[in-house]
């Protein structure tokens, strides 16, 4: 019984290590399958088996020194849009994010939250408290939080800079490299700033990387559909020429006795690229019973040619659609098309013409 592969190295291995040899540990890069992950070091692009409807960021090496586990807190208060904002709840709420900033300044970022929090429910229509609470929530390292201040922002002013900012740089937090990149690209186009132009430094690189590995899987899949469909296109002619085959008799003559059957003996021999040659006889004509044991013995010396033979008198719409006027007479036809005709019992011309087109 054979032994596998595997089973084979490790004889091979255990053969040397006994000569006093040692065998090389795998390097990092042979190691670097990644079990599941559709990629294969030692193999080249169109060799990786890639799942058809998968695509895995995970194969990309990024830098990712700047990632956070996702927040799971419950969602933070959020104001009411169609309660009434009176000119006292704006300056309340104005008051309120005076104390956020200052709490902030001294570092005391959950006190800031409290009061952004309170600026909320005194004014929920205003973008900025929302914006200026998910700055806070980026930088207490909580990204779904401040994802979902952002995206409030940005509902009430779709223009929102401070918005954008603070959801791309949350979302850089949860390792969403090409949405991060997106929303900071529009947070600089609105309003500019060097800490979105260093955020855009670290993210981009891995946006980027990730684009270009999903080029490369479009592409190999594109190829591996390519292929399949290739095979499946060979499947269908070798079948078909299998069914060609069998509906032809090598080196025997075939009676044909409708249109019907004609048709479908004529396609399968252009299926399989074979010279067919018609011969239309009749019981009565001298010449065909003088002619007729040569056409069998032809079709066994030119196995590879289809010899049909028509009755006229049996196949009457047979004759008739091909304009028969005497017989015997011969039609040489490939891929449908008539190439030559021979009437009459000229036997050498009728063999001369056999080798002149089944070739």
């Amino acid at each position: 019984m054979f032994s596998s592969g595997r089973d084979c190295f490790k004889n091979v291995a255990c053969f040397v290590c006994s000569l006093g040899a040692r065998i090389p540990p795998a390097t990092k890069s042979e190691n670097r399958g990644m079990s599941g992950s559709g990629f294969d070091a030692n193999k080249t692009d169109f060799e990786m088996d890639y799942d058809d409807d998968v695509f895995v960021e995970s194969d990309v090496e990024l830098d990712e020194s700047d990632t956070v586990a996702p927040d799971d807190d419950p969602p933070q208060k959020m104001g009411n849009p169609s309660v009434e904002v009176t000119e006292e709840k704006q300056e309340a709420a104005q008051m309120e994010k005076l104390k956020a900033v200052d709490a902030m300044s001294e570092g005391k970022l959950d006190e800031a939250i409290d009061h952004l929090t309170e600026a909320i429910m005194l004014n929920p229509c205003s973008a900025i408290l929302y914006a200026t609470r998910a700055s806070v929530f980026v930088k207490l390292k909580k990204p779904n939080a401040a994802i979902r201040d952002a995206e409030a922002a940005l509902q009430i002013n779709p223009d929102s800079a401070k918005g954008y900012k603070a959801r791309g740089m949350a979302r850089a937090m949860l390792g969403k490299w090409e949405a991060a990149a997106g929303d900071l690209h529009v947070a600089s186009k609105l309003d500019h700033d060097e800490e979105i132009s260093m955020m855009l430094k670290k993210v981009e690189p891995n946006a980027h990387k990730i684009e270009e590995h999903r080029r490369k899987y479009e592409r190999l899949l594109k190829e591996k559909e390519r292929k399949k469909a290739e095979r499946e296109r060979r499947c269908q002619r070798t079948a078909e020429e299998s069914d060609a085959l069998t509906a032809l008799k090598d080196g025997q003559v075939i009676g044909i006795h409708s249109c019907a059957e004609l048709e479908s003996k004529l396609n399968a021999a252009s299926r399989t690229s074979r010279l067919a040659i018609l011969y239309f006889t009749a019981t009565w004509c001298g010449p065909c019973r003088f002619i007729s044991p040569l056409f069998t013995s032809l079709a066994a010396k030119y196995p590879k040619v289809v010899f049909l033979k028509v009755d006229i008198d049996e196949a009457r719409d047979v004759a008739a659609s091909w304009n028969i006027s005497s017989v015997p007479a011969f039609f040489f036809v490939r891929d449908g098309k008539e190439v030559d005709k021979l009437v009459g019992a000229d036997k050498g011309a009728l063999e001369r013409k056999i080798a002149q087109h089944g070739g």
